[in-house]
């Protein structure tokens, strides 16, 4: 079976949205830490959720952008990219921020416990608002981009 253009470009949109979106994040951990990144640090970026901009929102909009531009913005194929879109986007909003802020409370409370069993968690950070229309502008361009080269 072979892809078609909608799929091919649907998926490079849907990739460059999450690498450009990283990379933001990479060129933005040079200027806070002012030297070279070792290769831990630089998985981490490409890697790590939350931060500026958001690759979630910039994925998934890119590819939307897309598939309205290519199939129409009535069809049901875009409502159904626009649907799981709002879903991804509401969830990195609200849910894993508010997750990320309670997690760095426990932190809090665990490095104030004298119980040697409590440890520190990994916190998963979502995102602000500021995150994600940065990474919704990034996904549109990049979803109209892909359409006009495919």
């Amino acid at each position: 079976m072979v892809m078609d253009l909608n799929c091919i470009g649907g998926l490079i949109a849907f990739v460059l949205g999450w690498f450009f979106a990283q990379t933001g994040k990479l060129i933005g951990d040079l200027f806070v830490k002012k030297r070279a990144l070792n290769l831990r640090e630089l998985l981490d970026c490409y890697t790590r959720s939350g931060g500026m901009p958001s690759g979630h929102t910039a994925s998934f909009l890119g590819l939307t952008t897309f598939l309205g531009l290519k199939t129409g913005f009535m069809s049901g194929l875009f409502v159904l990219a626009l649907a799981m879109t709002i879903i991804v986007v509401y969830d990195a909003v609200n849910v894993r921020y508010a997750v990320g802020e309670q997690g760095k409370l426990l932190n809090i409370i665990a490095e104030s416990d004298d119980n040697e069993e409590t440890r520190k968690m990994k916190v998963v950070e979502g995102h602000t608002i500021p995150q994600v229309c940065v990474g919704a502008a990034l996904g549109i361009l990049l979803g109209s981009v892909c359409y006009m080269l495919f």
